[in-house]
């Protein structure tokens, strides 16, 4: 179980990572309207948040 969690944190942390630094190529290539700042924006915002979570449970876990 702990080498669930461990994985389950470690896959979101490095995909948090990934939607923060690769935000505007990953809005420009799969969403198709507008505004795109916005939609990096969030994308980022997903990601902090995906890395938080995932940073949490690697902590708790050890």
């Amino acid at each position: 179980m702990k080498v669930f969690f461990l994985l389950i944190g470690i896959i979101s942390l490095v995909c948090g990572v990934k939607f923060i630094y690769d935000a505007r190529p990953i809005v420009k290539k799969y969403f198709g309207f507008g505004d795109k700042n916005e939609a990096t924006l969030g994308l980022k915002m997903v990601g902090f948040l995906l890395a938080i979570i995932g940073g949490a449970l690697i902590m708790y876990i050890y």
